[in-house]
């Protein structure tokens, strides 16, 4: 009997598993992939919950991937909600709750495909599915644990999608081929306290700071590229803490985030920026010291055949061809591009992280049509 995409969402939905709490969803899909023949590990590090499951022989040499996470972001004001987060409940013709989008269903339409898929018409390879409880938090001992597991242990993906909502507005509009890479970088500029009407007494790192941020979010990093939009500088905090008006402080500090093409690597935009706190000091005395956090470069998977059979496959259950697109945040697609080819198609995102997270059960049903058609395809 075919699984049920929306049971199977429902009944993740049901568990709490807000990062990096398990809450039991990573269980209820390991019972149904063992029962369906799946080879199945618990792969779990630094207090993370991940899975990882296998149906074929180790080491084939077709082995179609999916990713996908079951953690999720907190609810917010549980009042708030028109229905409970963790209720999966389905009201005209919605699936609401924490996850509807982001992306239980994503992860319920890939196993029930591949239970599917392996029950029916057992391919010549392998499926295997990577499945993680920590993408929506640090991420260190997510994906990254899995595939680091897959790679002591002789596993390998040939290909792989990640299953994270891409669609902007309908069904079956975007899938990507990339990402663009984010970084973060945080400056402490220090001067010399002083009293406001003797500012020559002083060295105000405010004033140093307010230079160098201008000189940041002024310079254009660069006009785009061939698959990526322009890359970007937002400054998101300056923070000094003074409550008085009458003190220059004796420090301050900012952060900015970066979020960049492949013009860029996260060295060459550190460089660029301790080159410019360097100018600043140099110009006004103020000592600005600076530390940088990375969340992943840009990666880009060539249009080539992956991204033709996923495409051919949207269009085939929707009508519509995907755009290839690099637009959006980051995923753990930036970890997989190292392993294998990797491309990411989902669900319409609109609810993600929202109050009253929800998404059309048509949705949920045609995205399984998809998946299926995917792995059809991919081992006819």
């Amino acid at each position: 009997m075919p699984v049920d995409p929306v049971a199977l969402s429902a009944e993740l939905i049901r568990c709490p598993s807000v990062t990096p709490t398990e809450g039991g969803a990573l269980t209820v899909l390991q019972k149904l992939l063992t029962s369906a023949g799946f080879e199945t590990h618990r792969v779990d590090r630094g207090g993370v919950a991940n899975l990882f499951a296998r149906w074929g022989n180790k080491g084939a040499n077709r082995s179609f991937g999916f990713n996908g996470h079951t953690d999720v972001v907190p609810i917010g004001d549980a009042t708030a909600w028109s229905h409970d987060p963790f209720g999966g409940e389905i009201v005209d013709g919605m699936l609401w709750g924490r996850g509807a989008t982001d992306m239980k269903t994503g992860v319920a339409a890939f196993a029930a495909a591949a239970v599917d898929f392996v029950t029916e018409t057992p391919p010549d390879g392998a499926v295997i599915l990577a499945i993680t409880g920590d993408e929506e938090g640090m991420a260190v001992d997510g994906t990254v644990a899995l595939l680091d597991w897959m790679t002591a242990q002789g596993e390998r993906m040939t290909a792989c999608l990640v299953g994270e909502p891409t669609c902007p507005n309908e069904m079956g509009e975007m899938m990507k081929i990339g990402r663009r890479g984010s970084m973060t970088a945080h400056f402490t500029a220090r001067g010399v306290q002083g009293h406001s009407a003797y500012p020559h007494r002083a060295k105000n790192p405010l004033t140093a700071m307010v230079r160098l941020m201008d000189r940041l979010a002024s310079h254009e990093l660069d006009q785009g590229t061939a698959h990526f939009d322009r890359s970007t500088l937002a400054i998101t905090t300056i923070d000094t803490g003074n409550k008085a008006s009458n003190v220059i402080p004796a420090e301050c500090r900012a952060t900015v985030n970066i979020r960049f093409n492949d013009a860029h690597s996260s060295a060459s935009l550190t460089n660029w920026l301790r080159a410019e706190a360097a100018k600043v000091e140099e110009e006004t005395g103020v000592a600005i010291a600076m530390t940088t956090q990375v969340s992943g470069e840009s990666f880009l998977t060539p249009p080539g055949e992956l991204s033709r059979l996923i495409a051919g496959s949207v269009q085939a259950e929707t009508g519509r061809l995907p755009e290839a697109s690099t637009t959006g945040g980051t995923s753990d697609a930036r970890f997989i591009k190292d392993h294998c080819p990797v491309v990411e198609f989902g669900l319409v995102g609109k609810t993600m992280h929202q109050v009253d997270e929800r998404v059309p059960i048509a949705q949920i049903v045609q995205l399984k049509a998809i998946y299926s058609r995917i792995l059809r395809d991919y081992f006819a």
